[in-house]
């Protein structure tokens, strides 16, 4: 029925339905995330092709099928056949079809997505406190240096020396650079102009704007899914944010090295940020090929200020998670040497304002 199957579609549990020859009948929308595998191509597929590592989870099956006893497995590692290693709680349940044969229902968890989901979580909040830290510090610098800059313009209207302005000139433009340095921190503050967009768009803007920067000396390469519908958003503020994810990339490659860049989206279902589990979301990758970034670093780099380049000002990647939160997304960071990836997470379903 086509209302179990949207239950099944909903649910962040991994579900695959198999059959007493343990060839896959059906695997909802989390499970074809989890294993990186579309339904087309996996029904009727033995489960041992799902996997590169079958043989303790097809053991483990039989079991069940033979004995007709449920049971259930902590941490079983499954190497999928893109390479990526998962951890795995596993629940295997015989199910009788009505003529005296065994099918199986095999409930997949990944161990490690409560404690992302927790990560996330406190992401979301520590970038909320720090926002209201951030404002309420620009509220405080910015009064008295109004008055700063309001005195420094009356005392050179009294000056006799003409000479003797450059002095108040140098203090009304050095109060007018930590203003815009306060109001950069801010980030944008401008209402959301929120219309259906694609994201393919925005992301091809930014690639023509990086590569006419770099006089071609990189490799920026796309990996995109076509199939991706619109979001809502705010074009101007999210080719912003892009492009400062893609000059932070760029600036951290290696000279060394020839720098590679690349651009990729993807629909990723049911994933939860902050409290809110989202059904669909676009997912966009930033991937560079850097020396990466260290890893005392790497838990403070969306901080204002924090930076590993001496020209840097800190504030781009802030100002991106800035653009993105009011989104209702999220940008996340993971690096090691020769690949350091951002990704953004922005919803589809709902338009934000």
């Amino acid at each position: 029925m086509q209302i179990t199957r949207d239950i099944l579609d909903n649910l962040s549990t991994s579900i695959i339905a198999l059959d007493g020859e343990l060839k896959v009948i059906s695997l909802n929308s989390s499970c074809q995330d989890l294993l990186e595998s579309s339904e087309g191509r996996a029904l009727g597929q033995p489960v041992a092709k799902l996997v590169a590592n079958a043989g303790a989870l097809v053991e483990a099956l039989e079991r069940v099928r033979n004995e007709r006893s449920p049971t259930s497995r902590r941490g079983m590692p499954l190497l999928l056949l893109s390479g990526k290693e998962i951890q795995t709680d596993l629940i295997m349940t015989p199910v009788g079809d009505g003529r005296g044969d065994v099918n199986l229902l095999l409930e997949l968890q990944p161990v490690d997505r409560l404690l992302k989901i927790s990560r996330e979580e406190s992401l979301v909040n520590a970038q909320a406190i720090t926002q209201e830290m951030i404002r309420g510090l620009a509220h405080e610098i910015k009064n008295p240096l109004g008055g700063v800059r309001g005195a420094a313009q009356l005392l050179a209207r009294e000056l006799p020396d003409e000479g003797l302005a450059e002095y108040t000139n140098i203090i009304i433009r050095e109060a007018d650079r930590l203003r815009d340095l306060v109001d950069r921190l801010l980030g944008p503050n401008q209402q959301l102009k929120n219309k259906p967009l694609n994201v393919h768009e925005v992301l091809e803007y930014v690639r023509n704007l990086i590569v006419a920067e770099s006089n071609n000396q990189l490799t920026l390469a796309r990996d995109y899914d076509p199939s991706l519908p619109e979001i809502f958003g705010d074009r101007a503020q999210l080719v912003q944010a892009v492009l400062n994810i893609v000059r932070n990339a760029l600036q951290a490659c290696d000279e060394t090295v020839q720098a590679k860049i690349t651009l990729r989206t993807r629909p990723q279902r049911q994933f939860t940020i902050g409290t809110t589990r989202h059904r669909l979301l676009c997912r966009m990758d930033i991937e560079d090929n850097g020396p990466g970034i260290p890893a005392d670093m790497l838990q403070t780099i969306f901080m204002p200020m924090v930076t590993g380049r001496a020209e840097g000002t800190g504030l781009g990647l802030t100002i991106a998670q800035s653009i993105i939160t009011r989104h209702g997304g999220l940008l996340e960071c993971s690096s090691e040497p020769g690949k350091t990836l951002f990704s953004i997470y922005l919803p589809m379903e709902t338009q934000h304002v």
